[in-house]
């Protein structure tokens, strides 16, 4: 197609948006809205790692339904698009442990992103996003919007929101499987995206275009403290109002009364 953009046109939109070399990125992306790009999901992989350098970290979500067994070698990814999918079964990607909650990752700091972590939360300071939160990275959102954005979760356990919506997953414990309620800080995440407003306000993210795709990029660290001042002022800041009927919020909200 002749509006196929290049693998090192995307380098360069990558560079040019502000992906720092040798540094840690966490991706959540709409491949949709990224293509039609030369090497198709792969080749943005590709852009990225090239981006990125080979001193640096990628690393992207790739989460399951927890209705089965998880093996981290073979269970598919659900709901995370085709990118991360093909991502974590690249050669040398390491791919956590977590049942539901697990992310995948490639470069220095792969096997310390991806180390054992909790069960509860899926999102907390033990977990992949926290574990990019504290090495310094940066998150980039290619074609989708905070809604997305898994460093927010982090954000909520660190200011020990009040809701907490717990989920059955099935875990196996000496070759046994058993179903577990995780807890976790689920609604319907659309409140996520106030934190657009909330660090362009303080030309703390980076927008512009990666192949086809509207991309955002921050630091980790500048998310997580802007959320932290928004909670701390109103801990249900993210949660659709109580008249918005949204189901999922009004569970999260049924749950502080708890």
């Amino acid at each position: 197609m002749s509006d196929e953009i290049t693998q090192q046109q995307m380098v360069e939109q990558l560079r040019a948006l502000g992906v720092r070399e040798a540094g840690v990125l966490l991706v959540h992306t709409s491949f949709r809205a990224v293509r039609p790009v030369e090497g198709g999901p792969l080749g943005l992989v590709a852009a990225l790692r090239a981006a990125l350098g080979p001193r640096g970290t990628l690393v992207m979500p790739t989460m399951t339904d927890g209705e089965s067994i998880f093996d981290p070698r073979s269970t598919p990814t659900t709901d995370m698009g085709i990118t991360a999918e093909l991502f974590w079964r690249q050669p040398g990607v390491v791919r956590s442990t977590h049942p539901g909650g697990s992310f995948a990752a490639a470069g220095p700091h792969a096997v310390e992103i991806c180390r054992p972590q909790p069960l509860s939360p899926p999102h907390g300071p033990d977990s992949p996003v926290g574990q990019v939160h504290a090495l310094g990275g940066q998150v980039l959102l290619l074609g989708v919007t905070h809604s997305e954005d898994t460093t927010l979760h982090l954000a909520e356990s660190l200011a020990g929101v009040p809701y907490s919506i717990s989920h059955p997953c099935v875990v196996e414990v000496d070759g046994v499987a058993s179903t577990v309620d995780i807890a976790e800080t689920d609604h319907c995440c659309t409140g996520f995206r106030r934190a657009d407003a909330w660090l362009r306000a303080r030309g703390l993210q980076r927008e512009g275009k990666v192949g086809h795709a509207d991309a955002r990029l921050a630091d980790a660290r500048d998310i997580v403290a802007v959320a932290l001042e928004q909670l701390a002022a109103d801990p249900l800041v993210f949660l659709c109002g109580p008249d918005a009927g949204c189901e999922e919020c009004t569970l999260a909200r049924d749950s502080v009364s708890r």
